[in-house]
């Protein structure tokens, strides 16, 4: 799935491309991936509104038109968006814009979605702090995890607790701070607070400098993909060694979602 990184990414590589340009016509071939409002009022509300601002929070992308609405997108698993792609088997919508610029999300899966808001607060109201933004400090991170009983991993992957950390870095960054993702949020020491801290953000920028991580439908808007899983310590670290201490990575699940750790670093709790 897309996560902070990758639909970062995606932002800043379609930013000259779109900023500015006039959606002339939009093409939906599948009807299911709008969600609101139905699709021929979605078109008709888009076609002639000029983007005039692109913008990112947690994984959603809001694309700020020249009238009175934002048209949101939300990557979801598998989607990407590529702009002019020889390759079109997965595309599921097509933004033509002017100067011959096409923009087409990718979506092999079919869960990606796309609607109209007025405001991109709608949105942005239900989620969690940034964790790459200042005011993510080890102390927000403290009053986040303070008095919760569930698995750490658990909230931190919970959107409306903090925006953007999905499956895979949620992994890397537990994995970097020594922290079993099965230890109570709320137990975690002062030191280890700090640790997970910095573990995010460090996991986050690295990831975000390699252009996302491309494990298996990721694509950039041009076509190429991200490095970021080149450098994974044990996300999808089946049939690996720990690059630390040499232990098999080893996959458990937690509430429902596949885990990588290493059992000699990250203690059970």
């Amino acid at each position: 799935m897309p996560e902070l990184p990758e639909v970062e990414t995606i932002k800043n590589e379609l930013l000259p491309y779109v900023i500015g340009r006039t959606i002339q016509s939009i093409d939906i071939s599948w009807d299911g991936m709008v969600k609101y409002p139905p699709v021929e009022e979605f078109c008709s509300q888009v076609v002639g509104q000029k983007i005039a601002g692109l913008a990112r929070r947690g994984k959603y992308l809001f694309f700020h038109l020249s009238g009175d609405n934002v048209l949101v997108m939300h990557m979801k698993m598998t989607g990407s968006l590529l702009v002019n792609p020889s390759d079109t088997r997965f595309t599921r919508a097509v933004l033509h814009l002017d100067k011959g610029i096409d923009v087409h999300f990718w979506d092999p899966r079919k869960f990606g979605k796309l609607w109209l808001e007025k405001h991109s607060s709608t949105v942005i109201n239900q989620l969690g702090p940034e964790p790459l933004d200042p005011g993510f400090t080890p102390e927000a991170l403290a009053g986040i995890l303070h008095g919760r009983k569930a698995p750490v991993k658990a909230v931190i992957l919970d959107q409306s607790h903090i925006a953007g950390i999905g499956n895979m870095y949620a992994d890397e960054s537990l994995f970097m701070a020594k922290v079993h993702p099965e230890k109570p949020a709320g137990s975690l020491t002062k030191a280890e607070i700090k640790r997970l801290h910095t573990a995010i953000r460090s996991v986050l920028l690295k990831a975000l400098n390699l252009k996302g991580a491309s494990v298996r439908n990721y694509i950039r808007p041009d076509g190429t993909l991200g490095t970021a899983h080149d450098e994974f310590s044990v996300a999808h670290g089946t049939g690996k060694n720990c690059p630390i201490c040499g232990s098999p990575i080893q996959r458990l699940v937690v509430r429902g979602r596949g885990t990588y750790i290493c059992p000699k670093c990250q203690p059970a709790p």
